[in-house]
């Protein structure tokens, strides 16, 4: 246990301190001169230190109140501070949704302004990340893309990603034999998903259209998926990109998807806890999403 003076004798010393004054200390803290002196007397008993030199119409701290006014006062400080910040955090309502990097940028980030249409009393706080956030204690709910297997976890499907080739308008070739003069630009699974076959590259693209004498590696590579799309609507290359993360650009008319091929990949799934699940934040997350990702995107079968 800490062997501490009461806490509100400290308090009467730090005002009396601050002020040089007994009847300030007890104006500001509401009660009188004679208890403020009172209290200070029984605290220079408790430490056996005399903290004020008393004087006729002023009182002047000794080495000793020299040596614990500054450490009382900034610890008070740090209190107030404190009880501040968790009385904002009791009227604040947040909800915390985590998703990978290039999701959040391309789909979540536009979307924001929706979610504080339908829930004005709320904030929404997006964790953009490709690392696994625990969401027992860092999040209320995550977007992941993958497989669909989350082993202790819920989940509620929202749909499939389709990878498919894009360029700008001025690039788009009028045949898939065109392909062999234009500059591929690839993205880099990483060695997790790079031998995965829901992980789709330009080879098994170019398999699936029929092209060949065509060097599938060649081109522009990004580690970066959103590097890669950067790239292409800057007129770099054509690229085999994810529809869900420019579908936006496909609708208004910047990228342009000159062939019907496209390729299916990992889905996207809303996934919580099972301890989160009656969370209110979990709730609103979950409605939120579902109401923006009802269904699979339009799409061309090829």
């Amino acid at each position: 246990m800490r062997k501490l003076p009461p806490l509100g004798a400290l308090r009467v010393f730090e005002a009396a301190a601050r002020r040089l004054s007994f009847k300030q200390a007890a104006d500001e803290l509401n009660v009188s001169a004679t208890a403020v002196s009172h209290q200070i007397r029984q605290l220079e008993d408790l430490l056996e230190l005399k903290l004020f030199e008393r004087g006729t119409r002023q009182v002047r701290l000794t080495p000793a109140g020299h040596t614990l006014f500054p450490v009382l006062r900034d610890g008070l400080d740090r209190f107030e501070q404190a009880i501040g910040e968790v009385r904002r955090n009791r009227d604040t309502k947040v909800a915390r949704l985590t998703s990978t990097v290039a999701f959040v940028a391309k789909r979540l980030a536009p979307l924001a302004g929706s979610f504080r249409e339908a829930y004005p009393d709320w904030t929404l706080r997006l964790d953009a990340s490709n690392r696994t956030v625990d969401l027992d204690a860092d999040a209320d709910a995550a977007i992941r893309y993958g497989t669909g297997h989350y082993p202790g976890l819920l989940s509620q499907p929202l749909f499939a990603d389709r990878f498919a080739s894009v360029c700008v308008p001025r690039l788009a070739p009028t045949s898939v034999d065109d392909l062999r003069q234009a500059t591929l630009v690839h993205f880099e699974w990483g060695p997790m998903r790079r031998d995965d076959e829901r992980a789709p590259v330009w080879r098994q693209w170019l398999e699936r259209a029929g092209v060949g004498n065509i060097d599938a590696a060649g081109g522009l590579s990004f580690t970066d998926e959103i590097h890669a799309v950067q790239a292409v609507v800057a007129g770099q290359g054509i690229g085999l990109l994810s529809l869900t993360l420019v579908a936006e650009e496909l609708a208004s008319g910047i990228l342009v998807q000159p062939f019907a091929l496209s390729l299916e990949s990992y889905r996207y799934d809303l996934v919580y806890s099972p301890r989160a699940a009656d969370r209110s934040a979990t709730k609103v997350l979950r409605d939120w999403v579902s109401a923006q990702f009802v269904g699979p995107l339009e799409r061309t079968t090829p």
